[in-house]
């Protein structure tokens, strides 16, 4: 039975995922949900309380993935100056992967404090990672250049999602490229 209702938890974060993806916070209900999963309403209710508490579950999932991507990324570059432009690369080569399209828009989108906590949580993770590589570079403020620097990329990241003239290319290069110059700065 456990595995089972595990199973079922498991498809409705899955449909939350690919509603996200689609169409933002907005697109995320609960009769979506139900449609999605094939699960009655009520059902719904019984995994989950709120849209808040789907948001935030999938924070909790799937957040540390695209950390633990980042962190790989930045450990096989050589030198501070690489772990930059890892750090910058790698989460916005993560922004068309699908698993990830939830984590943007949530981080996109109006979220309560509980949510947003487990977020920044997340997100200093990262930020922690970058502080040491910018401090390496001789930063006198690493963490406010960090944040700068998250900045620049949660910036790149909306940039790419809106789909705009731009490639996602050239965006990601246009962000490397800032980046780089402003942690030599």
């Amino acid at each position: 039975m456990a595995e089972h209702r595990s199973m079922q938890r498991g498809a409705l974060l899955d449909a939350a995922r690919s509603l996200l993806s689609e169409g933002g916070t907005e697109a995320l209900t609960f009769p979506a949900l139900a449609e999605r999963t094939g699960l009655a309403r009520s059902s719904v209710y019984e995994y989950f309380r709120s849209r808040a508490a789907v948001v935030e579950e999938l924070c909790e999932v799937d957040f540390p993935v695209w950390a633990a991507e980042v962190s790989a990324a930045m450990e096989a570059a050589d030198s501070p100056e690489e772990q930059v432009e890892a750090y910058v690369r790698r989460q916005l080569a993560l922004v068309g992967d699908r698993r990830h399209r939830a984590v943007v828009a949530i981080s996109a989108s109006e979220l309560d404090a509980g949510a947003r906590e487990k977020i920044r949580a997340a997100h200093g993770g990262l930020v922690a990672m970058i502080v040491e590589a910018l401090g390496a570079l001789g930063h006198q403020e690493p963490r406010l250049a960090a944040m700068l620097l998250q900045g620049i990329v949660d910036a790149a990241v909306r940039r790419i999602e809106l789909g705009v003239a731009e490639d996602p290319q050239a965006i990601t290069e246009a962000a490397v490229g800032m980046a780089l110059r402003g942690v030599r700065g």
